[in-house]
């Protein structure tokens, strides 16, 4: 979402970092280009005055301008500024069972696929028995969907009852909920292609009867400004606890994310990453800023590997890169272990200058087509073949390519892509010898931190 402030940023930084010495003027000329940056990006411009306005202050002190890397500290000025722009990391708020969490927000947002992530992190991670119920009864198969999203994530979902009205789904809810031993209630209420008064007057007449614990909008972040507008409405008329981002993976511009706190005052307290059910994240500031500054996330990184990688292959593959080994059959096996952590795009995106190759990576389709034929062409080799492709002469390839259905040229592509995996791994190696392995990397690995 954040690519083309990424890349404008980038450049700016790049410049600065490359000069020895920064004067008043080169560090003004520099905040000029990121408020561009940050305009077209579409941040409000009262976000954007207030935090060219700080970061200056900061940047012309004479500290930073005598300073050995006076470019590195203009950017962790910037990226200071950044996080405190986007607010703070704000946890749900808890109740005594069952704790009700109302969704609110306008239709098309994502707001019932948003209540299915929600549900399934909280079962999942946070291990909490949750119940969703479904409020909209103006948007045909909204009930439906959410019923079918339920299965889906293992979630319960509140029975339909047809005919029934909102409020009368609400304490048929809350009852079920205190009579099932429920921890989470999340109450999915209905949305409207805009803000009117029928839509205000019964979600405040919900959230007077179900008195919940949160009352969370659901924004599209593709939106830009409409979404921070929106935050404003519903808050006026309602009011929020906080926000949750969808569409974050979008080719949106990325200003209501970065608008959202200062304009609105309330935290966002999730970002929905992509279609995936477990696409769906903890928004943390310090994480969010360091994407925006390609400077990483490998917390993220390694709370997503935690989550999918299997922990007995880590610790095999482990010990085959100790040896430097790592063929073909190990190829395939990372490959479906990114696609299940978002892709390889997704991860390059979360190490630390690699935002471009990111976009390289995302464009060549690596896990669609592009996987799928690579696999055909492993399954035609031999496992010699497979764990050592050294040995590949050019009567070899020609039968793998006979055998796959492929050309000599995406044989050699899946070859070069292999040596680029293998490099990558390396990258993971050194990251861990300069630290990354304290701060948890190393469990990728299978908690070898000598790796």
């Amino acid at each position: 979402m954040f690519g083309s402030l990424t890349d404008k940023l980038g450049g700016i930084f790049d410049r600065l970092r490359g000069r020895g010495a920064l004067s008043t003027d080169d560090v003004n000329a520099a905040m000029r280009e990121i408020r561009i940056a940050l305009l077209e990006a579409d941040v409000a411009l009262p976000v954007v005055k207030e935090f060219i306005a700080k970061a200056t202050e900061r940047a012309i002190g004479q500290d930073v301008l005598k300073s050995i890397t006076p470019g590195q500290q203009v950017v962790k000025i910037v990226h200071d500024v950044l996080i405190e722009s986007l607010g703070t990391s704000e946890p749900l708020a808890v109740t005594a069972p069952p704790t009700v969490i109302l969704l609110v927000g306008l239709q098309g947002a994502g707001k019932t696929t948003t209540a299915g992530k929600l549900a399934k992190r909280l079962k999942e991670i946070d291990r909490k028995k949750v119940l969703m119920a479904s409020l909209d009864v103006k948007r045909p198969g909204a009930q439906e969907q959410l019923a079918q999203l339920g299965t889906q994530v293992s979630v319960d979902t509140l029975p339909i009852v047809a005919g029934q009205q909102p409020l009368e789904i609400t304490a048929r809810a809350s009852i079920e909920g205190r009579k099932g031993g429920y921890d989470i209630l999340i109450l999915d209420s209905a949305g409207r292609l805009s803000i009117d008064d029928e839509l205000m007057a019964e979600i405040a007449a919900v959230k007077k009867s179900a008195n919940p614990a949160e009352t969370l909008l659901v924004a599209d972040s593709m939106t830009g400004q409409d979404a921070v507008n929106t935050a404003k409405n519903f808050d006026e008329r309602v009011g929020l606890t906080g926000i949750i981002l969808t569409h974050i993976d979008g080719d949106a511009r990325g200003g209501a994310a970065l608008s959202m706190r200062q304009i609105t005052g309330k935290p966002i307290k999730f970002l929905g990453m992509g279609e995936k059910m477990d696409a769906f994240e903890v928004f943390h500031p310090d994480r969010l800023a360091g994407r925006i500054l390609d400077m990483g996330d490998v917390l993220s990184l390694v709370e997503k590997a935690a989550q999918n990688v299997d922990q007995n292959e880590a610790v095999d593959m482990a010990a085959k890169m100790q040896k430097g080994q790592f063929g073909l059959d190990d190829y395939l096996k990372q490959m479906e272990q990114m696609s299940k952590m978002g892709g390889m795009g997704a991860i390059m995106g979360m190490l630390p200058g690699m935002g471009k190759i990111k976009g390289m990576v995302e464009n060549a389709d690596l896990e669609g087509k592009v996987f799928k034929k690579h696999r055909a062409m492993i399954f035609s080799m031999t496992p010699k073949e497979r764990a050592n492709p050294k040995v590949l002469n050019a009567s070899r390839k020609k039968r793998i390519t006979k055998g796959s259905g492929t050309s000599a040229f995406e044989l050699n592509q899946l070859l070069k892509q292999h040596m680029q995996m293998a490099d990558m791994m390396k990258r993971f190696q050194k990251m861990g010898k300069k630290g990354f392995a304290r701060s948890g990397l190393a469990g990728l690995m299978g908690g070898n931190k000598n790796f």
